[in-house]
């Protein structure tokens, strides 16, 4: 990718929504990632202003952006113009129900999607207790919540922090869950079914490509599978 600076979140924004994707981390295709366009040493301060690692947070929020695990079970962006052709490519003209009905889907991540129908965001520790997932019960709980997120079924809605009796925050920032078709509506996903699946991989790839020239198209298409 030809060499993007990115100094605070607006920039950020800006260049998700003019590229289509941009994943969070370093990988495979050498400059395509927010850490290669801002530097490791801006990480993990805190300061909103300069931090990108509070960026993903701001713009999990954001009505134009889905953030979550998209790329390669890593983290990254995908602006709502070029989600619907993510969508299709990856869900593959299912939804969830007919995807668990055909055997496609399994128990693990359909105990997870069932919780939606009854409250719309969720945090991802809530979703593993609600779920069932625990030391004695359910295992493989990340695994599921990132098939999901990389079949586009869920996405980040925001980031909370526990609460103790006294309703004080503690501890880390934890991503908060929906329903991808809570976050963009109805029209998403009718779109995303129409499009089809063989020319949203297309498309896909050859906006790869584009965006990063020494990417060829296997490479492409691996990275987007």
């Amino acid at each position: 990718m030809k060499r993007i600076k990115i100094a605070t979140c607006l920039d950020l924004r800006n260049v998700v929504m003019e590229l289509g994707f941009l994943p969070l981390f370093q990988n495979e295709a050498a400059g395509f990632s927010l850490m290669d366009c801002t530097g490791i040493g801006r990480w993990w301060t805190g300061d909103e202003k300069t931090d990108p690692w509070v960026w993903r947070m701001i713009l999990s929020e954001d009505p134009s952006i889905a953030y979550g695990k998209l790329f390669r079970n890593r983290a990254g962006f995908v602006s709502r113009e070029w989600f619907p052709y993510m969508a299709s490519y990856r869900r593959d003209g299912y939804d969830f129900d007919a995807r668990y009905d055909d055997g496609k889907a399994s128990r693990k991540c359909k105990k997870i999607m069932d919780l939606f129908e009854n409250q719309p965001m969720i945090p991802s520790y809530l979703i593993k207790s609600m779920a069932g997932f625990s030391a004695r019960g359910e295992k493989g709980f990340e695994g599921a919540l990132t098939l999901l997120q990389m079949q586009t079924y869920i996405t980040v809605r925001g980031f909370t922090r526990k609460q103790n009796k006294a309703g004080d925050y503690y501890g880390w920032h934890i991503s908060v869950y929906s329903r991808t078709e809570d976050k963009f509506g109805k029209n998403f996903a009718a779109k995303s079914y129409r499009l089809g699946a063989d020319d949203s991989r297309e498309k896909l790839v050859r906006q790869m490509m584009k965006i990063n020239p020494g990417v060829g198209y296997e490479e492409a298409e691996a990275f987007l599978k």
